[in-house]
Parts: C-alpha cells; structure tokens; sequence
C-alpha cells in the first residue's frame, strides 16, 4: 500500500517549522509569507519555501518555460549550543502550456520517520487538462488529486483584500515594515527584492523583549516565480529556498503525463477516516497506509 501524498507534504512542512510557526503567530500577509498568485500565510509561505508555490491551480504562467534545481535548506540553532540543518532539493519544470512538474525527495522524518528512509514523490500540475497528479516511483502508482468539480479557481479578491488591509494596519501601527531591495541577479535571472519585517511587541506572547521576523523574497517577473526567499525567526532559525541551474528551454513533453506502466488512483480526500477508491485501496479509515515493504 502507499501512504497518502498529504503526509508526505505535510512532513516536508513540519520538516521546515510550519506546525510551530503557525501555532505562534497569525498570518502577515501575501508580501511576507507570499504564495504564487494568492495570499500566504504560515502554511503558504511554507509552501513557497519548499517550492510548491507553482502547484495550486490559482494562476497559470504561459509562453516562459523553463527547469531548475530548487534548493531549501534551514539551519536552527538550540539553546544548548546544538544545531539542526535540514536539506530539500527538488528538479521543476514548467512548459509553455504552463504545465509544472516538480520532482522532490524527503528524509525520512517526521511522518515519514516510521520508514526510516527517504521519500521521493513527484507532482504534476496540468491546467491544460485541469489535472494534478502525485506520482511514487516507487510503487508505480499515481493519485489523481480531486478537482473542483468545474468551478474553476476560487476568487481570492476579497482574501486579497483582507491581508493588504492587515498589511497597512500593521504598517501604520509599527509592527510592520516592508522594504524594496531594488533589483538583483540571481542565478542568471534579474530579481526584484522586498524585505517585510515584523515586530513582535515585548509581552505579546509572554517575550520579554521584542521578537523580529524578516521575510525576504526575490521575485523575476519574466518566469513570474521566486527566485530565492529567506525567512528569519529567532524562534525558528532561518530557512532559504533558492531555485538555481535555470534553463529557459522547453521541457519535454513526457514529464507532465502519467507513465504508462503506472496506476491510476483517485486520492485521499479529507483526513483519518477517508477512504481511498481504485486498485489497491485500503481498507476503511486507511488515511495513511504505511509503506510497502522492499
């Protein structure tokens, strides 16, 4: 059997600190924790930290393909002196149709650590055909992820909205400061840097002094993706995602269809109790089978 493509996810999301950071302050906003074409929020800045930005349905970038290596890597350093460094590396592509495929291995903690060995899954966004897949190679099979039933893209105006209004209380009351860095080159590719920075007062969450948060985001409006983004908490430690070895040209057309060798199978919807549907389900409840044994 396969474990459901949400732990997997969600272990690449505890990997980097969502769980603690959501648990310890609200969202700041689309411009600090930003996720491709919508707001953020702790879990979609995770989201765009890891790279995974590209793989919801809210926008499709056509006419700029492109591959690279997206890196993110994290460093956390304990009270006792010890440090934590974590590494995720991952292969995306996206074509002219702006199709996205990303292709992403896991360590084997978290929710992945009852396998004790790394994970590599691969995810495939086509709004051409208005599908997504999460493929495992290692069990040839592939989950069909659910759509929204021909409703299209939720409207995130309002949401929009919502965080901008926040973003310019925050600004206003000085917890908030968002800075423009101007315009960079990175890897091979001209950037434009903003810097948010917010001000956790003394005593809001039982600090005795003042906690600083800086988001920093480098985002190329030629391939409408980012390009590098750093996040610093002194709670968390400092995460960087950077996407290097950019090629601008056209992926091959295979890497955003399901192989034929694989099987098809509609994924999990919702949480423990769900129930898997096509060949190889488990049984009732199974939300998360374990792994198949080697």
């Amino acid at each position: 059997m396969m474990r459901n493509w949400k732990s997997y996810l969600l272990g690449g999301l505890l990997l980097f600190g969502a769980a603690g950071l959501g648990a310890q302050e609200p969202p700041l906003g689309p411009e600090a924790m930003p996720m491709e074409g919508g707001p953020g929020g702790p879990l979609g800045g995770r989201m765009e930290i890891l790279g995974f930005g590209e793989m919801h349905p809210g926008k499709v970038v056509t006419g700029a393909p492109y591959s690279a290596v997206a890196v993110t890597e994290s460093q956390q350093a304990l009270a006792d002196g010890n440090t934590i460094n974590r590494k995720v590396q991952s292969n995306v592509f996206r074509d002219s149709q702006g199709r996205v495929r990303r292709e992403t291995t896991l360590p084997g903690v978290g929710p992945l650590a009852a396998s004790g060995r790394p994970h590599t899954f691969v995810m495939i966004h086509d709004p051409v055909a208005s599908t997504s897949f999460v493929l495992h190679p290692d069990t040839k099979v592939a989950e069909q992820l659910p759509g929204r039933g021909g409703k299209g893209p939720k409207p995130q105006g309002d949401l929009q909205g919502k965080f901008s209004a926040r973003m310019e209380k925050e600004i206003a009351d000085g917890t908030l400061k968002k800075d423009d860095l101007g315009v960079q080159t990175i890897s091979g590719v001209s950037a434009q840097g903003t810097r948010v920075t917010r001000t956790i007062p003394a005593g809001q969450i039982g600090n005795n002094k003042p906690i600083v948060i800086t988001s920093e985001r480098w985002y190329s409006a030629e391939l409408q993706v980012v390009v590098k983004s750093v996040h610093t908490d002194p709670r968390q430690g400092q995460t960087t995602y950077t996407l290097t070895n950019i090629q601008r040209q056209e992926p091959a057309a295979t890497l955003f269809s399901v192989p034929a060798d694989y099987t098809v199978q509609q994924a999990v919807r919702g949480g423990p109790g769900s129930r898997r549907h096509g060949p190889g389900a488990g049984g009732p409840g199974d939300g998360a089978a374990p792994p198949p044994a080697e």
